[in-house]
């Protein structure tokens, strides 16, 4: 006696959805930690680190920037995972209706033979769609997986950084306690400290493409009067060599001259310098163009 064909149904979903790979899949991936949840957590732990340590540490944001970016990865592969699933399941539904047909029922058929050989093809196109669908989905699980690896090491990362944050904190409380907490003051809306700076590095330096400091409404050291940015090219562009050298000799003045000023830290040419963590030059995370990697300026941030 055949099978009913909701048993086939039946008997074909459970062979693509449930097969093996897949299944063990989908329940490692229930089993694992919901890391954009971590990563949430992590953010507002990094969030009132900065606010303890007077300005943003750019190491903890560098490592939250690449903890977000694979955590999105993940989740973009997870939705695309889904999709694919519910075309497995689509082509499944598709291939039931459509019925089958082998070779003893289509020389038994005694009907339109055109009807007959336009079925086959269709349920031929059927099993082509379905076979492709399934590589995909297994092709994504690899991915998803590998993503979502990725994420959790970036995650623990970052959880390190706030760890060790955590740990030095005495010694950054020190760091703070010798130069004093100072607001802005005057119309300029900038703390004495950077007008000091930023008056010494125009005395000292050629400026031809200009500079900033007070940005009002930004959440970093410019909305509170404590950064200014030298330009040493315009449009975002990649500086000259005349005017990147300057701006070598402009990071390393800052940084010598650093302790006597009150000097935080300083970002050049996608590399940060933090006296706060006393890591020296540090690579800086991709941020997706030559100003936000401070390609095109130097930026100095003042205690």
């Amino acid at each position: 006696m055949r099978p009913s064909r909701p048993a086939m149904l039946g008997v074909l979903l459970t062979a693509l959805l449930l097969s093996p790979a897949m299944a063990g899949a989908s329940a490692g991936r229930s089993a694992r930690f919901d890391p954009e949840a971590e990563l949430r957590k992590l953010t507002k732990q990094a969030g009132q680190l900065n606010k303890d340590y007077r300005g943003q540490v750019q190491s903890l944001e560098d490592a939250r920037v690449k903890a977000k970016k694979a955590t999105d990865t993940a989740k973009k592969l997870k939705a695309a995972l889904a999709t694919a699933d519910s075309d497995v399941v689509r082509f499944a539904q598709s291939g039931y209706m459509g019925g089958d047909l082998d070779g003893e029922s289509l020389f038994s058929f005694q009907g339109d033979a055109s009807l007959a050989l336009s079925q086959a093809a269709v349920v031929s196109h059927l099993a082509s769609e379905r076979a492709s669908r399934l590589v995909r989905v297994k092709e994504l699980i690899k991915e998803a997986e590998k993503a979502e690896k990725a994420a959790e090491a970036e995650i623990v990362e970052l959880r390190k950084d706030i760890e060790k944050l955590k740990k030095d904190r005495v010694k950054i409380e020190t760091l703070l306690a010798k130069y004093g907490f100072q607001t802005p003051s005057g119309s300029g809306g900038l703390t004495a400290r950077t007008v000091t700076m930023r008056n010494l590095v125009l005395q000292t330096f050629p400026m031809p493409y200009g500079y900033g400091c007070l940005r009002p409404g930004d959440p970093g050291d410019h909305g509170s009067g404590r950064a200014c940015d030298f330009m040493m090219s315009t449009g975002g562009r990649v500086p000259t060599e005349e005017a990147r050298a300057r701006g070598d000799r402009l990071a390393q003045w800052a940084i010598s001259n650093g302790q006597r000023l009150g000097v935080m830290y300083v970002i050049w040419q996608q590399k940060y310098y933090d006296v706060r963590t006393g890591a020296g030059w540090r690579m800086m995370a991709n941020r997706g163009g030559n100003t936000a990697n401070h390609i095109d300026h130097v930026h100095i941030s003042m205690f």
